[in-house]
């Protein structure tokens, strides 16, 4: 079983769309939508939830008011002001740190589970889907995408499934991180803009931190041919195939409209080059150990 990654160094590169398009060519794969706090691969692949699994993030302070004594070492000593001053919590400013547990001399002071979130386990018309919301305000959104990765590579064992395909949330920050972690293969979507290329080159260094091989799809490519060059001779500067180009085109567009994936909408020159650039993720993949 293989592990697909699909990141991108920022948001608006066409990653989702990619990643939908690939998932409706390949065969007996597992498909997991990692951008917990974002997520709409669901609009193009319309999974039916199957099972639903409450995630906790971080704990959350919680004062037994009859233990309390009333003497406010939980308030001098929190360093994000979640306590007022009733010694009643401040659930948007805890950070669960357990300070406030620690010093309490009363005992009255636990940390208990905050539901931070939902994973869902769902079916589409390309097979199993993994996939999750974080509740508003919450955090340790890498935390969750871990969540969806369990959840994700259970289901692809107990269907004895050849790959998992991930899409991945933009940046380069934690949930990034969690989303990479244990891939085979990292396909990068960029396009030929001036904040393209230096978030590519940002998500280069952190697939090359953690030893992650990646390769990349120029998106758009035809609004800056120039820009366009430049990602290219900066790949084979520094060892990294080009997998393919796609063409600016409304298809994307048209085709989200009509909840279908760009390979179900149209045959035309976007969708032709992203059979292609399948075959060489694929190959990639193939040639992995």
């Amino acid at each position: 079983m293989k592990q697909l990654v699909i990141i991108s160094g920022k948001g608006g590169t066409g990653k989702t769309t990619i990643t939908a398009g690939i998932s409706s060519l390949a065969e007996n794969s597992i498909i997991a939508d990692c951008d917990v706090d974002a997520p709409n691969l669901h609009l193009l692949l319309e999974p039916e939830v199957i099972e639903t699994f409450d995630f906790h993030g971080m704990d959350i302070a919680n004062i037994d008011d009859e233990k309390c004594s009333g003497c406010n070492l939980c308030i001098e000593n929190c360093n994000f002001n979640a306590i007022f001053t009733d010694h009643s919590i401040n659930s948007c400013k805890c950070e669960g740190c357990g300070v406030c547990e620690y010093v309490c001399p009363e005992n009255a002071i636990t940390m208990i589970d905050n539901p931070s979130g939902t994973v869902f386990s769902s079916t589409t018309r390309y097979g199993p889907m993994v996939h999750a919301e974080l509740f508003i305000g919450e955090e340790a959104s890498g935390k969750l995408v871990t969540s969806v990765k369990e959840h994700a590579l259970s289901l692809a064992r107990e269907n004895d499934s050849d790959l998992v395909i991930y899409d991945g949330p933009p940046g380069t920050g934690c949930p990034v991180i969690a989303t990479i972690t244990g891939a085979d293969l990292a396909l990068i979507v960029t396009e030929p803009s001036v904040s393209g290329i230096h978030d590519l080159e940002r998500i280069i260094k952190v697939t090359d931190h953690f030893g992650i091989p990646a390769i990349v799809c120029i998106n758009k490519y035809n609004i800056n041919e120039e820009n366009t060059k430049q990602i290219e001779i900066s790949c084979e500067e520094n060892g990294i195939m080009v997998a393919g180009k796609l063409p600016y085109d409304t298809i994307p567009n048209r085709a989200m409209i009509g909840k279908k994936t760009v390979i179900e909408y149209a045959d035309n020159e976007f969708s032709d080059n992203l059979k292609s650039i399948w075959r060489t993720v694929k190959a990639e993949l193939d040639a992995t150990s």
